[in-house]
């Protein structure tokens, strides 16, 4: 990337980004005409190089991010009180398919795995307990705890309790999603044996819940229904779970191709930088993942409105694109029906960092998938069916996105941001920094700096790099989150509850 105080991102655009910050009153030359700032503006922030009047349409990556509330100045700083979402309601889609522009050649790099069973690859070896209701998350706690202090970890990469509040009092989407996640979880390759436990008088009853497992591997996958058990419950947990130690205890890592890896792609606290540093190198190694016979899901359906039609054009089939425009819609209709406006995603940090609109936002999150073509549409709690770039319908929310991703089988997430966040879900939470004052400013949080993209760093040698550190987590190495044991899960709901 060329070093420059600001960037104009595409040909089309009448806006540049602010590659540091500016005073009212400073200068710069682009297009062959010399801007003068208006106002002080921040780093990350947008300046317009053209005037324009009102309604007209403020252009950034070649696509519009709304449009001029009144008539505007160049060198005027553009932000969320001068530009309006051009955002409303559902759309009708016309499909326009292009053709994979994606070409990379095979390198048949490898990675340190666990081969499961079922032939699913782990990227980690890890003793967990599935709660089936929120009432036992305190005897799991104590449990993992009790295991943690028995076994010292010996032989296995973590030992984790997934808590949460749901399980029963759900109705309908409610119960199914919770029922979805946590089987889920019971299937996903990280896990190399579960506990599942359970109260009994549940709504999501364990009988019926083992049984959505299909034909799952009973040496690896246990049940144990606590109100069932005449005595010590902790006992009786204990000695199912050591049972399920000494097994998990026996996998050793194995060397496999890339085209086993499954990742998922999230941004939060996304600034201006996200859309041209930290999202456009998550772009470049989907691209290259998905060319090796891997596969990565973008998900945040919401933070694709505004950029829906540029994945839309990108199903490989029209099957597919029917899928995509059912997914945009339905989430449409989901903030309609709730009396919510489709075009009010960007958080208050968002707009400090520079994104005005949810269009501005979209343009720059869909920058993680690249450029190849989609091969999946996945509903909510579904588990992955196709190799290559899929896409994901769950909400932009952090905890609850990350964990679908997760669920859906990927081993890992590629975690972009701007502002800044220590939080990971179950699976190992790699987080790129877009900036270098963020990357420096928390290195307990942050596992890899792709602003040095905006300080004289070429992309094919950043994306080099950063395969390589993909690589190394995924073959043991342990990422922030995971040093730190921030690690969660958060199940979307909807409904009541009873």
């Amino acid at each position: 990337m060329k070093l420059s105080n600001f960037i104009k991102i595409n040909s089309a655009d009448n806006v540049v980004v602010c590659l540091r910050p500016f005073k009212k009153g400073e200068t710069f030359e682009i297009d062959g005409q010399a801007i003068t700032l208006l106002q002080d503006t921040p780093a990350g922030h947008k300046v317009l190089i053209k005037d324009v009047s009102s309604g007209t349409s403020i252009i950034k990556y070649g696509y519009p991010i709304g449009h001029a509330k009144t008539d505007l100045k160049k060198g005027q700083w553009i932000n969320e009180y001068n530009l309006k979402t051009n955002l409303s309601g559902t759309l009708e889609y016309t499909y326009k398919p292009v053709k994979d522009s994606v070409e990379m050649s095979q390198d048949h790099r490898t990675f340190q795995g666990y081969l499961r069973h079922n032939g699913e690859v782990g990227t980690r070896n890890e003793i967990w307990i599935v709660p089936t209701v929120g009432c036992v998350n305190g005897i799991a706690q104590r449990l993992a705890q009790q295991l943690k202090e028995e076994t010292h970890l010996e032989g296995i990469d973590a030992i984790h309790a997934w808590t949460h509040n749901y399980g029963c009092s759900q109705l309908g989407d409610d119960h199914e999603n919770t029922r979805k996640i946590l089987h889920d979880l019971c299937l996903h390759p990280n896990a190399g044996g579960v506990l599942v436990l359970s109260l009994g008088c549940e709504n999501n009853q364990p009988g019926p819940f083992m049984e959505t497992l299909g034909d799952y591997d009973h040496d690896r996958i246990k049940l144990l229904v606590t109100q069932q058990v005449k005595g010590d419950e902790i006992e009786e947990g204990m000695n199912i779970l050591r049972q399920l130690y000494h097994k998990a205890r026996q996998d050793k890592r194995t060397e496999m191709p890339i085209s086993k890896l499954r990742i998922g792609l999230k941004c939060g606290g996304s600034d201006g930088f996200s859309g041209i540093t930290a999202n456009p190198l998550v772009g470049e190694f989907s691209d290259y993942l998905v060319a090796q016979g891997g596969t990565t899901i973008l998900t945040e359906v919401p933070e694709m409105f505004g950029a829906e039609t540029i994945l839309m054009n990108r199903c490989k089939t029209t099957e597919l694109f029917n899928k995509t425009v059912a997914m945009i819609n339905g989430f449409k209709e989901y903030y309609l029906s709730n009396g919510q406006p489709v075009g009010e995603n960007p958080s208050p940090g968002n707009k400090a960092g520079g994104i005005s609109t949810l269009e501005d936002k979209a343009l720059g999150c869909t920058q993680k998938c690249g450029k190849a073509l989609i091969s999946g549409v996945l509903k909510y709690g579904e588990r992955l069916q196709n190799n290559g770039l899929n896409l994901l319908s769950a909400p932009g929310n952090d905890l609850v996105a990350a964990t679908a991703l997760a669920a859906s089988g990927c081993q890992m997430v590629l975690f972009t941001t701007g502002r800044g966040t220590p939080f990971g879900t179950f699976v190992p939470t790699i987080k790129i920094a877009s900036n270098s004052t963020l990357y420096q400013n928390k290195p307990n949080w942050l596992d890899f700096n792709a602003g040095i993209l905006t300080e004289g760093t070429d992309m094919a040698t950043l994306a080099t790099q950063f395969i390589d550190k993909v690589i190394a987590i995924a073959s043991g190495e342990q990422c922030k989150n995971e040093i730190n044991d921030y690690q969660g899960i958060a199940i979307f709901k909807n409904g009541v509850t009873l």
